[in-house]
């Protein structure tokens, strides 16, 4: 791990990025600007398109952006980097494998010194933290699909990451099981700290899970205002309907929809 010269985990640093098609150029992403603080937690929601998932991969490593700089934990990033977790809508866990070997996956990608013993461990703590204790040989297919993410989570964080991505992890979920999955989350927060970046839709999720919400403007995206959700500790699903978070919301809801008109309006 690099010794940090500042306390931010992730910055994003005037980046732009287009991308080319069949009809021109479409721009989306123009000059953004991010911090993250070093293990902190970070959503970023916007209209439909404006390059949230382009983000993600920019921050990944999977793309490099037009102009700007990404840096994550005072590193450069110009290539995809192995201390970075990942996990999205679909689990896309691997049906042939049951789920401790889904787990460990990552390990046996990951240059690492932990013996098939010790993976095994670091990969039935992780399932024992989010509830799936005795389900280790199961198939994915023998697994609701709360469970599944469940397990997918264990596998962005087996390898200890310093940097967690999470995009649109419980979008596909009923809302019984996906706030389930918010304490889950937090727990797992507590438990293995990262510093995070989670893309979402939904709003309630955002300010229950993470410290700040920052809400991208119009195709092409840039800052439009950031939000300090000030959450600590292991909150309560009842603070949602605090006149705080309802205030909360109300806002993101009407910085949204002005996002959404000038999208409109440019396009």
């Amino acid at each position: 791990m690099n010794s940090r010269i500042n306390n931010y985990g992730i910055i994003i640093k005037s980046v732009s990025h287009s991308y080319k098609t069949d009809t021109g150029v479409l721009p989306v992403l123009n000059n953004l600007n991010i911090k993250i603080p070093y293990n902190g937690f970070t959503a970023v929601v916007g209209p439909s398109g404006c390059g949230k998932s382009t983000l993600t991969k920019l921050i990944s490593g999977l793309l490099k952006p037009d102009t700007g700089e990404v840096w994550l934990n005072n590193e450069k990033i110009i290539q995809p980097k192995p201390n970075v977790g990942m996990a999205f809508q679909n689990p896309v866990l691997l049906e042939w494998r049951n789920i401790l070997e889904n787990v460990i996956l990552p390990l046996e990608i990951v240059p690492n010194k932990l013996s098939q013993l010790e993976k095994e461990r670091r990969a039935r703590t992780l399932l024992s933290l989010v509830g799936l204790d005795g389900f280790e040989n199961k198939k994915p297919s023998e697994l609701s699909g709360g469970m599944r993410q469940r397990a997918s989570l264990c596998r962005a964080l087996v390898h200890k990451p310093e940097v967690l991505i999470l995009d649109e992890p419980f979008g596909a979920l009923d809302a019984f099981t996906r706030e389930d999955l918010w304490q889950v989350m937090h727990k797992l927060r507590k438990e293995e700290p990262f510093t995070g970046v989670l893309i979402t839709h939904d709003l309630r999720e955002s300010i229950f899970l993470t410290d700040e919400v920052i809400v991208l403007s119009g195709r092409p995206a840039t800052n439009q205002c950031e939000i300090k959700t000030e959450r600590s500790g292991n909150p309560k699903l009842e603070s949602l309907f605090e006149p705080k978070s309802i205030e909360m919301l109300k806002n993101l809801r009407h910085q949204i929809e002005i996002a959404q008109d000038n999208q409109g309006n440019k396009s």
